[in-house]
């Protein structure tokens, strides 16, 4: 006979993220949402900000396929140099080895999901940056809103 397993879900609000500057000159924040040790699986999820005129150092990966999909604000992504301009609603996924940059073009800050498959020691370089706190702009940005009835 099977046995039967029953998955508990993880759930987090913002309240509960952790925010990260990986370096202190970065223009960009990573607030953690799941990691290998809260998900007990290779990967990682984390909200990135970023500021006005904010980037990403180029990086790339060796195994991990990394996707970001942005919630608000607009920029440019390049991917071995090719350059495409993002915004709300678009989808990007760098596959490994592909040298990226994300740029935030726009002039309010630039909010993207990103994920990380696997995790490749992405959540231990966030982890071992500076801590820093999400601000109220932040949080209007991330939490649940509900319509006010009129």
């Amino acid at each position: 006979m099977e046995a039967i397993h029953c998955v508990i879900p993880i759930i987090k609000s913002p309240e509960n993220y952790q925010a990260f500057r990986i370096s202190p000159q970065d223009t960009n924040r990573l607030a953690i949402v799941f990691d290998p040790v809260i998900a007990g699986m290779s990967l990682t999820f984390c909200v990135e900000i970023f500021d006005v005129g904010g980037k990403t150092p180029p990086n790339r990966h060796q195994r991990a396929v990394e996707m970001f999909f942005v919630l608000k604000g607009e920029g440019s992504a390049n991917c071995d140099g090719k350059i495409v301009p993002i915004r709300s609603g678009d989808s990007i996924l760098v596959p490994p080895t592909g040298t990226h940059v994300i740029e935030n073009t726009g002039s309010d800050r630039l909010y993207a999901l990103c994920i990380m498959v696997p995790n490749e020691d992405f959540a231990e370089l966030i982890r071992s940056g500076t801590p820093v706190e999400l601000d109220e702009e932040d949080m209007r940005v991330l939490q649940r809103t509900v319509p006010v009835p009129c």
